[in-house]
Parts: C-alpha cells; structure tokens; sequence
C-alpha cells in the first residue's frame, strides 16, 4: 500500500501550484493555516480553495466549541463540495469527546477527518461511534507528540492495526517535522501524510547518496568560509 500524500496548506496561490503535482493526491487546512493565509470570511475563501481544487479531496475544519455547533456547521461545510472532508476535533477546549458529533456527521454519511488525535486509546474511541462505510480519516498528531517528548510511533501502530478492521478508515501522520517522516509513514503502513508545502519540495528531491550529502556539505562550509575571508 502506497502512503498518500497530501498538502497541508490553506494559501490559494500554493493550492494552485501543488495542485497540478501528481505526487500531491489531496489537501489539509484547519483553522490556523486558514488565518495565515488571510481569510477573512470563511466560507467564501473556502469557496475559492474549491473553485482550484475541484477533485483531490480536501478538509475543512469546524471551529466551534458546543457541539450542536459543531454538527451544525459540519453539515453546512458538508454542502460545499463532493470532495470535502469535515474535520472534527477529537475533543472541544474543555477536553469533552466529540463523539455525538462524529457519530451523528458519520451515520449521515459526511466524509469526516477526525483531527488532533494523539493516542491509540483515543482512536479505539473514535471507532466505536463510526459505521463501516462512511470515509474517515483518523489524523494522529506525530510532530506536536515529538516536541513534547513523546514517541508517537507506538501509537501508530496500534492505531493502523484497529482501524484494519475498518475498511473505510485511514490513519494520517501529521504535524510532519521534517522529510524523513514521510519514510516513517511509508515504513509503518499509515494511508496518509499531510506534509507543508516546503517539505513536499523536498521529498521530490529523495535520492542522494551519502557520499553525495558528505561532498555537498564540506563544499558549503568551504564556500561560506571563503565568503567570510576566514583566516587562523
């Protein structure tokens, strides 16, 4: 099983470009890229995002902290596209499980990516209020695990092996750090990565020897040392 890769930005110009890379299969924004991107009014920046990415699935996060308000707006966010997946946090602000949420956005058929998870035990939890036919994406937080100190890999693994049973689940590695994290996913048989567009750039890079990355650096703290004028 091929690891897909997906592109986690909300700036249309960038929308645009990693778009038309076959190596991008779909798109991930929450609320924060949304804001850095500049939007203003939700809805209609979401409806320009679309306008570009018309087929490759994307996700739109919900925002509010109730949770009638969030199945509200999960439906009405539902309503913009067929390629549209409703991202719902795992939990509100106050650390209550969004479980009637997803249960209730699940058993209507909305495409959800349940986000901000970091556990298996919280993944087990999702499972148990979902169907088996609805798509759900399952996004396990790797990169905010590893600054904490934490090791997320063992949560991945239990994590892909519940939802194996689930034909319709798919675990996402996100908040990536770094390129190799991309070999990591692939290694441990996550459906998704959800990668910056920087690191993208990057990853279509793969495939220099070592002897290759020894040269290229002793060459730049040459040049960097000449540019200086170092002298001892």
């Amino acid at each position: 099983m091929a690891t897909k890769i997906f592109c986690d930005i909300a700036d249309l110009s960038s929308i645009k470009k990693f778009n038309k890379k076959k190596i991008v299969q779909g798109f991930t924004t929450n609320p924060s890229l949304m804001r850095k991107a500049g939007a203003k009014d939700y809805h209609s920046y979401s409806k320009e995002i679309l306008k570009v990415c018309k087929y490759k699935p994307i996700s739109f996060e919900v925002f509010a902290d109730n949770l009638n308000s969030m199945i509200d707006q999960g439906k009405k966010i539902n309503t913009w596209g067929r390629n549209i997946y409703v991202k719902v946090p795992v939990v509100n602000s106050k650390n209550k499980f969004t479980g009637r949420v997803i249960k209730e956005l699940n058993h209507q058929n909305i495409k959800l990516n349940i986000t901000a998870v970091y556990t298996a035990k919280q993944t087990q939890k999702i499972l148990k209020q979902i169907n088996k036919k609805t798509k759900v994406i399952i996004s396990i937080f790797a990169g905010r695990a590893g600054d904490a100190g934490k090791d997320p890999v063992p949560e991945f693994k239990k994590s892909i092996k519940m939802a194996k049973k689930f034909k319709n689940v798919e675990i996402l590695w996100a908040s990536v750090r770094e390129p190799y994290n991309y070999t990591q996913a692939k290694q441990l048989g996550c459906h998704i990565i959800t990668i910056p567009p920087k690191i993208i750039e990057k990853i279509e890079k793969f495939g220099k020897s070592f002897n290759q990355l020894t040269t290229e650096t002793v060459q730049a703290f040459l040049i960097d040392s000449k540019k200086s004028k170092f002298k001892i």
